[in-house]
């Protein structure tokens, strides 16, 4: 398979060429060369992206996928740091598995006022409590364009 421009892994991944020349900014990709003023990739890029958008899905960080990296680019992944992840993800769908049965109940609580419901007085106490949280990156009371 032949190089690639940046348009072409732009246009074959989805993946703007902005974030493509960022991700080569924070070193998570490496570009081959150029060809008039269009870096070129070799076509393994396609799967580092692949790995990148799995991570990113996953909830990891920048830093935490470059360390999916070696030097030369070929994944080099910790089984530790999948299964942490995997941890973190277990707890992350408690808290929200809790949170989806206090609203479902609370749609249909049959209390005329909210707060004379048990049920929803003890999700009130677990949001204060700090035992369900937002989900990262977002703080509470704002929503998402």
């Amino acid at each position: 398979m032949k190089d690639l421009d940046i348009a072409e892994v732009a246009e074959r991944t989805g993946v703007p060429a902005s974030t493509l020349r960022f991700y080569e900014d924070k070193g998570l990709i490496r570009s081959i060369g150029r060809r008039g003023l269009r870096r070129l990739f070799d076509p393994v890029i396609l799967d580092q992206l692949a790995l990148i958008a799995l991570g990113r899905a996953a909830g990891f960080s920048l830093e935490e996928i470059s360390q999916m990296f070696a030097e030369d680019g070929q994944p080099r992944i910790q089984r530790q740091m999948l299964a942490a992840k995997a941890d973190e993800l277990d707890a992350t769908i408690r808290r929200l598995g809790a949170m989806r049965d206090g609203l479902r109940h609370a749609a249909a609580c049959p209390e005329t006022n909210h707060m004379e419901c048990p049920k929803f007085r003890r999700l009130l106490r677990a949001a204060t409590s700090g035992v369900i949280t937002p989900p990262r990156g977002r703080a509470i009371g704002k929503t998402s364009a």
